[in-house]
């Protein structure tokens, strides 16, 4: 694919505009990437790495304090919203507009256009966030590259509206397999439903109550939610199993284990043959009360509220460094086939970004 420089002096939301109508859904982030690695070559003030389809530029000014700046650059599938598109009323229309090419543009541009920022800075273009733990690019360079993510304080980029959000839940998906006898359905007696027996389990979904959780001031909102399941051999046979997947997003104050632990409980006595653990990764605590912390929401302004949805603060969090979520996307309109952001949110983040920089 033939891919056009980025052009990282114009606007943001032009800017976003140009990476939007570059596809990179996960897993086939490369020609994003390369572009992303080229333009920021081009910036003498950066020192730019890449591992994999990871690019991180840094600049080496001798500052007491290091920040690091951090977004995906991978998306969703694309669902016939592409190219991008403006409308009257000041939108930008596309695949990844919301989540998280905008926040994106903001970096490049802060990257390219602020030469000597009042902090040493890391910038971290990263792949693979929309899909499963083990394949998320941050967490590769956690691993092998810990070195490069180093800091005193981070911001993801993720849709946040515009709003500084503290922390985030952790994300839970389990499988359920329940068991029956398998039996031709004209002779059903003979046989054992493994779907009926999924019953027990939706009823305890039905019934249950999502915990409230508030944490430095920020009100989490859990969730427990079956969002899937998987049964039947043929249309006149009695299935002998069936798997029901919950996904339970948690509050921060508890660890994977515990999360673990009252999953189990809630599905205990449902006749639930075996609990599989598809994906997890845990939350992270707001840590607003942290200096770095509270000198960005100084500069940025509003009112910190809850994430709501797993980020990569968690990842942030684990290797020590306090983060939080500020971008210009909406994350209500994340991954929907209508998304879109609005072109003067992306120009304020980018600005109040320079302000806290300069």
């Amino acid at each position: 694919m033939a891919v056009s420089k980025l052009d990282l002096h114009q606007d943001a939301a032009r800017l976003t505009a140009q990476l939007v109508d570059i596809p990179s859904v996960s897993g086939d982030e490369k020609v994003l990437a390369d572009a992303i690695e080229r333009a920021l070559a081009e910036c003498g003030h950066l020192t730019v790495d890449r591992y994999g389809n990871n690019v991180v530029a840094r600049t080496h000014l001798g500052r007491p304090e290091r920040v690091v700046l951090a977004g995906h650059i991978d998306t969703v599938p694309v669902a016939d919203n592409l190219p991008s598109r403006r409308d009257a009323d000041g939108f930008l229309w596309g695949c990844g507009t919301s989540d998280m090419k905008a926040g994106v543009a903001v970096q490049l541009r802060v990257a390219a256009t602020v030469p000597e920022p009042n902090r040493d800075v890391t910038f971290v273009f990263y792949d693979n966030e929309e899909v499963a733990a083990h394949l998320n690019g941050l967490g590769h360079l956690a691993t092998a590259r810990p070195d490069w993510l180093a800091g005193d304080f981070a911001v993801l980029l993720e849709p946040s509206g515009g709003e500084v959000e503290g922390g985030c839940q952790g994300t839970l998906r389990v499988k359920l397999h329940l068991a029956g006898t398998r039996a031709h359905s004209a002779r059903s007696w003979l046989g054992d439903n493994a779907v009926h027996r999924a019953a027990p389990v939706l009823a305890r979904l039905a019934d249950y109550a999502p915990r409230r959780v508030e944490i430095d001031g920020l009100e989490y909102r859990e969730g427990l939610n079956a969002v899937g399941i998987e049964g039947g051999v043929a249309g006149n046979v009695i299935p002998d199993a069936c798997v029901v997947t919950v996904n339970y997003r948690y509050a921060p104050d508890l660890d994977e284990e515990r999360a673990l632990a009252h999953v189990r409980e809630v599905f205990d006595g449902c006749g639930v043959r075996e609990l599989v653990v598809d994906d997890h990764s845990g939350g992270a605590l707001p840590g607003l009360s942290h200096p770095a912390a509270a000198a960005f929401i100084e500069a940025v302004g509003g009112s910190p509220r809850a994430k709501f949805g797993w980020t990569d603060v968690s990842r942030f969090s684990a290797l020590g460094v306090p983060a939080v979520n500020y971008g210009p996307g909406e994350p209500n309109l994340a991954h929907k086939v209508d998304e879109r952001v609005e072109e003067a949110l992306i120009l304020h983040c980018e600005e109040r970004l320079r302000a806290w920089l300069s």
